[in-house]
């Protein structure tokens, strides 16, 4: 039988083996800045940069402490490094504070250590995507011909593509819901140790415009390895990647209509469910294609405002593309005997934050 240990004897490990790193990550999950976790723990910022840092380590008690206002078990700060994760695509830095960003950033690399583990219990498919770099100038390759590589690389036949997060996964790359204390952020996603990651809305209760998002995310991790997140040109690029990669402009060109008179919104509802995208992303789709001019794409866009489909559009299907990669490999733990607690017991990583990366839908509400 495991010898169980007592909490002293927990807290003089996690003091003993502290990384200021993992600190660093528990108070970013949180959402807080370094003052306001000193507050909650009555010392002072200037104390909690020195551990974060590692020009200084906490005793048993401040252990304690920091474990309690973080909300994790004291063994979590002796868990060595977090995983090393490239800056995470985000869609507008402007438009996202620091702490948001952080707090994404720090879920990244939590969705990255706890992949980790998991393989090391469960098999996952190998990270297998194609690698086609594409500069700002765009001098040896396109994001549409990034996409149609793309395509030829996963296999995908002529048409849509029937499940955009199944094909990621079965390509290795891990797709997770973000946790409601960032649901303000886009999806996104990033370059980690184990294996890429997308983190997908959780908030954004949409068939259409999700699997666009996964095909955006997908675009960043083929085509910039490199770029500044949040960058107009980047962010751009990955757009027409996802447009390519789900609407070829051979195949659906020809069915586009010009404008939307007579019956052509009813074209572009058909469309909608053949392709599984948004009328938002059809109408882009013509104008750029050059199939619908900029007066009618405008006045399409005025007709979408005020039926109030910018925010809901009509469609037929109302379920989410679900990620099973993460979600499935925690049933065959399950089914085994090993629930969250028991699996997560040595590492101290939340079990609120575990259940949210691997579930197979969002995780709205009150962020854990």
């Amino acid at each position: 039988m495991a010898e169980v240990r007592r909490p002293s004897q927990t807290l003089a490990a996690a003091a003993s083996f502290f990384n200021g790193e993992r600190l660093t990550m528990a108070r970013q999950l949180k959402g807080l800045k370094k003052s306001h976790l000193a507050t909650l723990i009555e010392m002072s910022p200037a104390s909690v940069t020195a551990w974060e840092s590692g020009a200084k380590q906490p005793n048993r008690a401040t252990v304690a402490k920091l474990a309690l206002a973080l909300q994790v078990e004291p063994q979590f700060f002796g868990g060595g490094a977090p995983p090393k994760i490239n800056k995470p695509n985000f869609r507008s830095l402007r438009s996202t504070t620091q702490v948001a960003q952080d707090e994404a950033e720090a879920y990244g690399r939590f969705v990255a250590e706890i992949t980790g583990m998991l393989e090391n219990a469960v098999e996952f498919p190998d990270a297998f995507l194609p690698d086609l770099p594409i500069d700002p100038d765009e001098r040896s390759m396109t994001p549409e011909q990034a996409a149609r590589e793309a395509r030829e690389f996963f296999g995908v036949a002529p048409g849509p593509v029937q499940h955009v997060v199944r094909l990621v996964e079965r390509n290795g790359v891990v797709v997770v819901f973000g946790e409601p204390g960032v649901a303000a952020i886009d999806a996104y996603s990033l370059h980690s140790a184990p294996r890429p990651i997308i983190v997908l809305n959780p908030v954004k209760d949409d068939y259409y415009r999700q699997r666009f998002d996964a095909a955006h995310e997908l675009g960043h991790l083929i085509m910039h390895h490199d770029a500044e997140p949040g960058g107009k040109v980047a962010e751009e690029q990955a757009n027409r990647f996802a447009a390519e990669f789900l609407m070829p402009a051979e195949e659906i060109a020809p069915s586009l209509p010009t404008s939307t008179a007579g019956k052509a919104w009813a074209q572009f509802a058909e469309l909608k469910e053949y392709w599984g995208v948004s009328l938002a992303a059809l109408l882009y789709r013509a104008r750029a294609l050059g199939t619908m001019s900029d007066v009618s794409y405008r006045n399409a866009i005025i007709r979408m405002s005020q039926n109030g489909w910018r925010r809901a559009e009509p469609g037929r299907i109302s379920s989410l593309e679900m990620p099973s990669l993460l979600p499935r490999a925690r049933e065959v733990l399950r089914e085994a005997g090993v629930d969250e607690e028991s699996f997560l017991a040595g590492s101290g990583l939340p079990v609120g934050l575990y259940e949210i990366a691997a579930s197979r839908v969002p995780v709205v509400g009150v962020k854990s």
